[in-house]
């Protein structure tokens, strides 16, 4: 696909997106300002909420947030559509105590969250991000510049380097933000100044490492994009964009379905919390929007039977260097538009139904689209899909965009999928 202005301007505003939200709780904020600005309502769960169709609202759980738009029209049964992703990505975590280190430097004590590609961490200028709980109950959303590095040992203290390198979770991936005595320093002041709390207030805090490079465009003809965190902020941007430029349309509609983006947090550690997908979060949610619609569990399943979720992950791109781990005949690539996750063991829950439904959406959208299935030898991983469905029971089709570099500090993508996915998107939302 060629790289339209629209192209480029969705990549843009992908950087600034991804700028914003070096954490779960700052993409989950994001999204929510963003919305807002748009003409929704932010609501609190503790609240009651409005009981009429018609309306745009997004409410925000932890580093989750979920977005939608009822039609004028909608009635107990109206389906809903979910663009379904999640707002966390692999990287490391603050442990407790983290001011730490050793012969004159100052390090950080970490953990790794997640799966990431531990040597692209390596030499790179790295920022910290995340929540602040403090004394009066307040939760503060914090972020440092570039504070941190894992810098490398030379290669004339490891000569054997380029043979392999193998880092030592512990010993290894701690990285350095200053110089002196450990006894008298305090990382977490070094936060708590950047978000103008006292760090003597501090009762608890999430905080994840982020790279702190901007993403750029670049390659010939501007066919790539190279940033941090596109597992999965990019799939998040896509139904943010989306949302935002259909939200007022389908709050006006009398006949579409309702529309809505949810955002898990915790994806990349299975889910299993308040706000990952395995989580209540989106039950609870579409729970009190088909109240509000005069709903009882018998009209929700009704709703629910004629309902379909979009979940959107990122997918590997075909690597030039390594084809051998791909499947020998699809062989998705980028810049040739979004694809649709297949597996025969249900890792994802495409099924037929479900793929003649994305060729569709992409052919309205007027969006090329490939397929994506593993080497039988290369297990896949999974997404929130089958969580999902297995959850509620909606129909699911697992997409995203092919990319390379997954995991990694920072990972690549293609230009013009990034904004055909978005342009899917809003097709389905829209119904």
């Amino acid at each position: 696909m060629p790289v339209t202005p629209a192209a480029l301007t969705h990549a843009e505003d992908l950087a600034d997106f991804v700028e914003a939200s070096p954490s779960s709780y700052h993409a989950a904020e994001e999204v929510a300002r963003r919305l807002q600005e748009a003409g929704f309502t932010r609501l609190e769960e503790a609240d009651a909420w409005p009981a009429q169709p018609g309306g745009r609202y997004v409410v925000v759980r932890d580093g989750a947030v979920i977005g939608w738009a009822v039609p004028a029209g909608a009635g107990a049964t109206r389906a809903v559509n979910v663009f379904g992703a999640h707002t966390d990505s692999p990287g490391f975590k603050l442990k407790p105590k983290p001011t730490t280190g050793a012969f004159g430097w100052l390090q950080a004590g970490v953990e790794v969250y997640g799966g990431p590609l531990l040597n692209s961490w390596l030499d790179r200028e790295l920022r910290l991000a995340g929540r602040l709980a403090m004394a009066d109950g307040s939760v503060v959303l914090a972020a440092t510049g570039p504070l941190l590095r894992l810098p490398q040992l030379a290669i004339h203290l490891d000569r054997g380097v380029n043979d392999g390198l193998a880092l030592d979770k512990q010993a290894q991936t701690q990285p350095v933000w200053g110089l002196g005595d450990p006894a008298s320093a305090d990382l977490l002041g070094q936060v708590a100044g950047c978000a103008g709390v006292e760090a003597a207030d501090i009762r608890g805090f999430d905080l994840v490492v982020a790279d702190s490079a901007r993403g750029a465009v670049f390659g010939a003809e501007d066919a790539f994009f190279a940033s941090g965190r596109l597992d999965d902020l990019a799939s998040v941007h896509a139904g943010v964009v989306a949302l935002e430029a259909a939200g007022e349309r389908i709050a006006g509609d009398s006949n579409g379905p309702i529309a809505v983006l949810a955002a898990f947090d915790h994806e990349e550690l299975g889910s299993n919390s308040r706000s990952g997908a395995c989580g209540p979060f989106l039950e609870d949610v579409l729970e009190r929007i088909y109240a509000s619609l005069g709903a009882g569990p018998e009209e929700r399943r009704r709703a629910y039977a004629s309902s379909w979720c979009l979940s959107s992950d990122v997918g590997h791109s075909v690597h030039p260097n390594y084809a051998g781990k791909h499947d020998p005949v699809v062989k998705p690539v980028l810049g040739s538009g979004p694809i649709l996750k297949i597996n025969a063991n249900q890792r994802y829950a495409t099924d037929a139904i479900g793929a003649a439904a994305w060729v569709a959406w992409c052919e309205r959208a007027g969006v090329a689209q490939q397929e994506f299935v593993s080497n039988n030898d290369v297990p896949c991983g999974s997404t929130i899909g089958p969580l999902t469905a297995t959850r509620l029971g909606l129909r699911t089709v697992d997409v995203g965009i092919p990319m390379l570099s997954m995991h990694s500090a920072r990972e690549l993508a293609g230009v013009a999928d990034l904004h055909a996915l978005s342009q899917v998107a809003g097709v389905f939302l829209e119904g």
